[in-house]
């Protein structure tokens, strides 16, 4: 049997009280929401927190909301809301294509957008996701509250810029128009970690040329998006032969490890693959979302 170090818990009334509480048990302390990531680390005793903070209480960090041109999701937001949410499938679909294959209903309905992109393990679809549509991460901390860019939020694996006194508050995307996203992620079995994801969001200008693309890849140790296939896309009307030729740029720009999950061949063919797959489908949405 699996059993956690001995630690104790505290149950937060808001976010002033949940930073508070980070200040006082100090760097021994982790906060807790759904608990699918921290708890296994736990009975592993990979992770051994001396305090538990749970935030399941606090409301305020529980929205999907619109404000100007933007969308606006809480960080204690459930997978099932996003994965529900009308605004979030017009909106951003590489979203809900995500939500869809992140393990199973039980771990949605508890699991969050916040601890999945604090957890920064390098196999979890949202961290791509909130990669290709450059979103922003707001934190706060007893200095107040920061925005930082999602290109500088993952500092590498299990290791993001949101500080031991900090909290992730919100995750803010930019609506832009005729845009269009999709992720596909390649697993062993339902809701598995990835063997390897894609995704990509585009956006087209007035005359159909692509203006803005990104590509992100899951579980391939690729840091960030990939620069130089995005280029070839931008300025270009979109059709197959610039997906293969993004897509084996992207291939050859990751670095697979062998494992349990295939050899290094095996998962850059499906790097390849899946890029092109979703370059096809954001390019057809931001095409459709153009005819509106």
């Amino acid at each position: 049997m699996q059993i956690p170090a001995p630690f104790d818990y505290e149950r937060a009334s808001d976010v002033a009280n949940a930073l508070a509480l980070l200040e006082r048990h100090g760097p021994e302390s982790r906060i807790i929401a759904g608990g699918h990531s921290l708890l296994p680390m736990m009975k592993l005793r990979l992770a051994r927190p001396e305090w538990l903070i749970d935030i399941n209480d606090l409301a305020e960090l529980e929205f999907i909301r619109r404000e100007g041109d933007q969308l606006v999701v809480g960080a204690l937001t459930r997978h099932t809301a996003l994965l529900e949410s009308a605004d979030v499938a017009e909106l951003f679909p590489i979203i809900r294509d995500a939500e869809q294959v992140i393990a199973d209903p039980v771990v949605r309905n508890r699991g969050t957008i916040g601890g999945s992109l604090c957890q920064a393990d390098p196999a979890e679809d949202l961290s791509t996701v909130c990669d290709v549509l450059r979103a922003h991460a707001v934190i706060r901390g007893p200095d107040g509250e920061r925005i930082v860019a999602m290109s500088d939020f993952h500092r590498g694996p299990y290791e993001t810029a949101v500080a031991q006194n900090e909290l992730l508050y919100e995750i803010r995307f930019t609506v832009r128009p005729r845009s269009g996203s999709a992720y596909e992620k390649v697993e062993r079995r339902v809701g598995d970690w990835a063997v390897v994801a894609a995704g990509a969001a585009v956006g087209l200008s007035a005359d159909g040329t692509v203006e803005e693309a990104a590509i992100g890849l899951t579980a391939v140790a690729l840091d960030g998006t990939v620069p130089e296939a995005e280029a070839v896309l931008r300025g270009q009307q979109p059709h197959e032969d610039l997906f293969v030729e993004a897509a084996r740029i992207a291939a050859a720009a990751c670095n697979p490890v062998a494992d349990q999950r295939g050899p290094v061949d095996y998962k850059r063919h499906l790097a390849d693959e899946l890029t092109r797959r979703v370059l096809r489908r954001a390019c057809a949405r931001a095409t459709a979302a153009q005819e509106g």
